[in-house]
This record gives C-alpha cells, structure tokens and sequence, in this order.
C-alpha cells in the first residue's frame, strides 16, 4: 500500500517531466536537423509551448493512466521486493553490516540494513523483474507520451501491441534492464549512505539531546538523501534511457536492435555529415537528460520520503 500510494503521487505530480522526455527523446535526426542543433533547454520550451498551443495546458499529463498503469503496480511490486529481498539478504553473514546501526538510523527508517554490496544486489535484481514483468505497460506508456501513435483507448493499444508478439511486447527490455540495473543498484548504495550520515548527524546534534528524531525530520533526511541518490544513479544511466525509448517508439530497421540503436544515435544523421557538421557522437546519449534527472529527483524524494513516512507511522501505531 505504501509503494502503491507513493507511485500514484510522484506519477500525478511529474507526469509533465516523463511526456516532454519522451517527446525530445524520440525524433529520428536523420530527418530533423534543426532540433539535433538546438540547445536542450531551447528545445523543451518548445516542445512543452507545443504541447500547451495544440492541446491546452492538460495536454502535458498526456498518458498519465498509461503511467498510473505502470508505475502504481511497478512501485508497489518493486518496494515490496526490494524490502523483501533485503531482508532474505540480512540473514546472510556476507551481506549483513558488520556492526550494528545505531539508533538514529532506525529512527529515520524501518527498512533492513545491508553493506553496500548487498544494496547493490537488492536493488538492480529487484528492479530488472519488476521491468521485465511490467515491460508490455512500458511500452504501452512509452508510445502514449509519443506523438507517434494515436490510440483511441488504452484496452486497444495494449491489445494491439501484444497481438504483434513477443517482439513488441519486450520492445526495450534488454535497454530498461542495462539502465534499470545499475540505477536501482546505484541508487541503493548512495541512498542509505547518505540517508545513515545525515540521520547520525542530526541525532548527535546538540539539541538533539538522545531524543527519537521527530517524523518531520526523518522525512526531511529520507527526502534529501533519495534526491540526491537520484541525481547521481540518473547521470550514470541516461544512456540506457534514450535507447530504451528509441527502441519502443520507433518502428524503423535500425531500431530493432540494441547495437544497431546504439550505432543510429551515435551517427546522429546522415544530413549533418553532408552539411559538414560534426556527427552528434556522445551527445545523442543525453537527450532529455535535464528532463530525467529533474524527474528523478523530485520522485526519488516524494516517493521515498511518503514509503518510509507510511512505513514508520504504521509501524508507530502498532507499537
């Protein structure tokens, strides 16, 4: 309950972010040369006053049901794994802290406690079975925040794609599961590191006293610290995220496959080279990623902080 209600706030809230991400992610360059030149901050002010012009202001919450769909089960599933999985893990002598935490660190937090290894294990197998399990609503999500597809309800376009077969229906999986990976996994580590520093810091506080840090703050700390495990996990995977979308909206040849993906942005378009401009090189590899990271953050620290925040109250009450 605590994952599934804090995938419907951070989805409600950012959906904006996930529409524009995927709208910059998805034009081919060998047909656009003006968008491949334009400054990425240029480019989503335009595409969102795009959005804003053609559809109206609710036009940026295009495919929310479709994210609803994906991410109230996919957080759910994914948060009650990772709790489940860490703590199969606690029993073990490898993967159990050497020492003990102390007591502000269970203040802030109800979750079993790992070594870093361990975190990174717990995270990057729980995330790539929930992204292999929920893969066909990716998709589904994906093509409904593109402008590539129009689909006259969610039932016939989730239809539709599994009628075409296995090829469709894990279009990106391979993708999803090198950026999934190691961002749960990243994510993890830096979150509990940093979540561990800042509640030992505000526990040893002064004013502190040895008193239970109150829930506002513990809060506070979960926030911040998942913020910033955000930002670093998604620096480290954006690649993996714009061939992923590439992969599940867009139907040429030369998608179809991880390294034939990888070879088309790397190679930008064909046009630039003629015109004599430079190939786009590293840089395709980034598309949108101002967008993700902005998303990121601020869902890494609303989701987070409402799941530990639910978590420590319930276990509040039954105390």
């Amino acid at each position: 309950m605590s994952g599934a209600l804090s995938g419907f706030a951070s989805t409600i809230i950012l959906q904006p972010f996930d529409l524009l991400k995927t709208r910059i992610q998805q034009p081919d360059h060998l047909n656009k040369l003006k968008p491949s030149l334009s400054p990425q901050s240029t480019l989503v002010f335009r595409t969102a006053r795009d959005i804003v012009q053609s559809k109206g202001f609710l036009g940026l919450w295009r495919g929310t049901t479709a994210s609803l769909l994906r991410n109230v089960p996919g957080v759910a599933l994914y948060f009650t794994g990772l709790n489940q999985f860490r703590a199969f893990l606690a029993t073990s002598p490898y993967f159990a802290p050497l020492r003990a935490p102390s007591a502000s660190s269970y203040s802030t937090s109800t979750l079993p406690k790992l070594t870093p290894q361990g975190n990174l294990l717990a995270g990057a197998v729980t995330r790539v079975a929930v992204g292999f399990l929920l893969n066909p609503i990716s998709v589904l999500k994906a093509r409904y925040e593109s402008s590539l597809y129009t689909y006259n309800s969610l039932p016939q376009a989730l239809m539709g794609i599994m009628r075409s077969g296995p090829s469709e229906v894990f279009r990106g999986a391979v993708a999803s599961s090198l950026r999934d990976a190691p961002y749960a996994g990243i994510f993890v580590v830096f979150y509990e590191h940093i979540k561990n520093t800042m509640s030992n810091a505000v526990s040893s506080a002064p004013n502190a006293a040895g008193l239970p840090i109150p829930i506002s703050t513990s809060a506070a700390v979960n926030s911040v610290s998942a913020a910033s495990a955000g930002a670093l996990a998604t620096l480290a995977t954006q690649p993996f995220d714009v061939l992923k979308t590439k992969m599940q909206v867009r139907s040429e040849i030369k998608y179809r496959g991880l390294l034939s993906t990888v070879s088309a942005i790397w190679r930008g378009s064909e046009v630039l080279n003629i015109v004599g401009v430079q190939q786009r090189g590293i840089a395709g590899f980034f598309d949108g990623a101002t967008l993700r990271m902005s998303r990121k953050i601020f869902s890494s620290a609303i989701g987070w902080a409402v799941y530990e925040g639910v978590l420590v109250a319930m276990r509040s009450e039954e105390a």
